[in-house]
């Protein structure tokens, strides 16, 4: 058996996020998270169905982290129900997925969402999960789960980047 990875990446990794108000969660992480911009782009229906993504037609915004990967956005044209409340532990929900956005400073970020009306699952200050790692989970408009991480030695965390 090869030792080279079966998924060899060509560009950053994108993760796709199901929406029901594309505008709320645009405005969120665009504008509230810092993510630029870069497409708008429709699915027609026979495209969607064929991609099993949607029943009907969808928009999909792509949104660029500062490091380079993607997030795009994306809005069926016919939306799920919202739940009707969200699990208070992480892992209290079925086939949880969450975003995780290693930063320099998650204090000060957690101070700067906090102005913007964001409150954080874990409480208002980050926690200390081992020496040098700090930690805060908040939910989008929408309800999905995002991870702030800070690492005092990120290089001790990925050596594979420096």
């Amino acid at each position: 058996m090869s030792n080279a990875p079966m998924l060899r990446m060509t560009i950053p990794l994108e993760v796709g996020i199901g929406c029901r108000d594309l505008a709320v969660m645009q405005q969120f992480y665009q504008h509230t998270l810092g993510l630029q911009f870069i497409s708008e782009a429709r699915v027609p229906v026979q495209v969607a169905q064929d991609y099993r993504l949607a029943r009907g037609s969808a928009t999909v915004i792509r949104l660029q982290t500062s490091y380079g990967e993607r997030i795009k956005l994306i809005a069926p044209d016919e939306a799920p129900a919202p739940p009707s409340e969200h699990a208070a532990y992480v892992f209290d929900q079925p086939n949880v997925m969450y975003l995780t956005f290693i930063i320099g400073d998650v204090k000060a970020a957690m101070a700067r969402l906090r102005e913007a009306g964001v409150s954080f699952m874990t409480g208002t200050e980050p926690v200390q999960s081992r020496p040098g790692l700090y930690v805060a989970f908040l939910r989008d408009p929408e309800g999905n789960i995002i991870e702030l991480v800070q690492y005092d030695d990120v290089a001790a965390y990925r050596p594979d980047l420096q």
